[in-house]
């Protein structure tokens, strides 16, 4: 029967094992599939699948059968008996021809076909024992235990069935561990089971994260771009918003806040988003947020020239105020806000134009009025008046009348030929003006040129401040339209300082030297203007220049003329005081002439006061006149001395005394007058 299977036939279609055979637990207990290896193994011919199963079974659980190859066909038996040729085992079919009594064989042509075919299968053994325990050896090792002694004997029937008995008692015998070792395997596949569950399920929420991920990344690839377009439209938006967005904090304080620091800073910001507002209307495309801001902004401006016009005119008031100072208005108050005027004039241009001829018109009557009171205070002064009568060529009779005169009405006795610590005043520094109190309680005399300093120092400190006040304050109308607004509020002031000067040189008063230092003033006044880099007083400057040099040349011909009146009253009257003295001898003296000594006195003050004089003024000129009256004089004086030893002695001391009281006087113009009298004496001490 089990000569008629064949070989390749499945575990499915075997017959069921004969009736006879003893009872074997394996064909009760179901069939167990196994989950150790991935796909099942093809069972071996003419064995129930139990058999296979355990032989899988007892394979895994012998350690030395893990590291074994499994045959194509699944079986590791089959593998190792095909393989190890050395092992004497009897062929199945030899025993089973012993127990049947026939044989077996096929015939040839079946053989050859076989062996056509390629068929390495071999026999089946006539029993077949399902569980077989191999003790922890390896498969040589068992066959060569189980048949030691006969290897090439084949075995019997009987000793084939003791084996299949005892293999089947074993069997039994761990049928419990094998049932144990089932209930493992299957609490193995169920954890297995679960762990694969797990991880689908883990698989399953990967994806889903995974999902996520990708979806999160799309939603900040689409942030980041939305992002990146906003950082762009700000970048191009947010200084279009900031030219027109004015906050709430600016226009609280520009309709309600004090005008200070703070408040121009507002209307500053005020102004750039009103120039802003009105570049983006003026722009091709129209904006509509510019033409919803632009009626808040004009509210705004209004409410802003408003407040400035009430600040401008409060503080012009101050100025009418009696004894207020206007420089610390102008210096405190206007000027620390004088951006305000700036904004009033490009918003409301006539209201600017009313204001700023307010603040002239104050300014003008403030300047007159106070210049007025401190001319007034001035004239309080006593000045020393030098007459017509005290000029170098008059007679020391005329004099002493006029001394005596001069003495009765209480005037101080002075030299009016002398400048003595007159030149003071010309090389001082100070910039301090005589203050009116004092000047009307003064009691001394002063020279013309004291109140005429003290009025023009006061007049140019003002004009200074005043220039600069208006060059800050009005900067926006340009150098002519403030030299306009300077000129109109001076011009009275101007006026009145020209009169102070017309009335302190004018007749009776002939003093020259006084009217010279006058010159040198109002020098040192041009360069200090020019210093202060106020050009506008320049007009004054020159008008004064043109009252002084006049009348210095007038009263320096006056004393030209007294010489030629005492050359022409000489000849022919010895009696004259102008005559010499005779010595006690009888003769006539060789000393110096006292006009010679008025002269000297005269032209050294002329000479210290044009030291640093240029070539282009009328000084040198009119003491050059002086100088030819002078030595005329002296020659017709000559004429009286009998003796020519005498006469040339008499020139010569008088040049001398020239010489001895101008020797230290600095200056080119003293450096020539001092060697044209140095000459003068040579000639005649040499011919003496």
């Amino acid at each position: 029967m089990w000569l008629n299977r064949s070989p390749a036939q499945t575990p499915s279609s075997a017959s069921p094992p004969p009736r006879d055979r003893p009872f074997s637990p394996a064909t009760v207990s179901p069939r167990r599939s196994s989950h150790l290896t991935p796909n099942p193994l093809p069972q071996r011919p003419g064995l129930p699948s139990r058999a296979s199963s355990l032989s899988l079974i007892s394979n895994a659980s012998t350690e030395n059968l893990h590291g074994s190859r499994r045959a194509p066909n699944g079986s590791s038996l089959k593998h190792e008996l095909s393989i190890s040729p050395s092992i004497n085992v009897s062929n199945p079919l030899e025993v089973l021809e012993g127990i049947l009594g026939t044989s077996l064989r096929r015939d040839e042509d079946e053989n050859e076909n076989e062996e056509k075919r390629g068929r390495t299968e071999k026999s089946t053994p006539l029993e077949q024992v399902q569980d077989i325990d191999f003790g922890g050896l390896s498969l040589q090792e068992f066959a060569a235990q189980g048949r030691p002694a006969r290897p090439s004997r084949p075995r019997t029937s009987t000793e084939a069935y003791v084996d299949s008995a005892h293999t089947i008692a074993g069997f039994e015998k761990e049928r419990d561990n094998f049932e144990e070792l089932h209930r493992s395997i299957l609490a193995c596949d169920d954890v297995l089971k679960s762990v694969e569950t797990y991880l689908m399920s883990f698989q399953k929420d990967l994806g889903t994260v995974s999902a996520e991920i990708e979806t999160l990344q799309s939603r900040s690839t689409t942030l980041n771009t939305k992002m990146e377009n906003r950082k762009r439209v700000e970048k191009v938006l947010g200084p279009a918003v900031e030219d027109v967005v004015l906050s709430p904090v600016v226009v609280k304080k520009i309709t309600e806040g004090p005008i200070d620091e703070a408040w121009v800073k507002a209307l500053d910001e005020v102004e750039r988003r009103s120039k802003a507002v009105d570049g983006k209307s003026k722009d091709d495309k129209r904006i509509l947020a510019a033409d919803d801001l632009r009626p808040l902004l004009e509210n705004l401006v209004n409410k802003a020239v408003e407040r400035i016009r009430d600040y401008l005119v409060a503080q012009i008031k101050a100025l009418r105020s009696p004894n207020m100072n206007a420089q610390i208005i102008q210096q405190q108050v206007l000027l620390k806000h004088k951006d305000v005027y700036p904004f009033l004039l490009r918003h409301q241009p006539q209201l600017a134009e009313d204001i700023s001829q307010a603040y002239i018109n104050t300014m003008r009557w403030y300047y007159l009025n106070n210049f007025t009171r401190y001319k007034a205070s001035l004239d309080k002064l006593k000045i020393h008046v030098i007459s017509a009568q005290e000029v170098i060529g008059s007679d020391e009779s005329g004099k002493k009348s006029n001394v005596t005169a001069n003495a009765r009405i209480g005037s101080a006795p002075h030299d009016a030929f002398s400048l003595g610590r007159r030149m003071d005043l010309v090389k001082t520094h100070s910039h301090a003006a005589l203050p009116s109190h004092i000047a009307e309680e003064d009691q001394s005399t002063h020279f013309l040129e004291v109140p005429f300093r003290s009025f023009n120092l006061a007049l140019i400190d003002n004009a200074s401040a005043e220039f600069s006040f208006l060059t800050e304050f009005f900067a926006k109308q340009g150098f002519h339209g403030i030299t306009r607004k300077f000129n109109t509020i001076f011009s009275p002031t101007f006026e009145l300082g020209q009169s102070l000067t017309r009335q302190l040189i004018s007749d009776p008063n002939t003093d020259a030297l006084g009217v010279l230092i006058c010159v040198r003033l109002n020098q040192a006044f041009a360069f200090e203007l020019q210093r202060r880099k106020v050009p506008a007083v320049e007009g004054y400057i020159n008008g004064t220049n043109m009252l002084l040099w006049p009348r210095f040349q007038k009263n320096m011909d006056m004393h030209c003329e007294s010489i030629r009146r005492a050359i022409s009253s000489i000849s022919g009257r010895s009696t004259s005081a102008l005559a010499l003295t005779s010595n006690a001898q009888g003769g006539a003296s060789t000393a110096p002439h006292p006009l010679t000594q008025r002269f000297a006195n005269f032209a050294q003050a002329i000479l210290a006061l044009s030291s640093e004089a240029g070539d282009d003024e009328p000084v040198s000129h009119s003491l050059g006149r002086l100088r030819t009256d002078f030595e005329a004089f002296l020659a017709k004086m000559s004429k009286g001395v009998a003796d020519s030893r005498k006469r040339e002695r008499f020139l010569a001391n008088n040049y001398s005394l020239v010489l001895t009281i101008i020797g230290d006087t600095p200056g080119k113009l003293a450096d020539e007058v001092r060697g044209h009298f140095e000459e003068m004496k040579e000639t005649y001490s040499e011919t003496r």
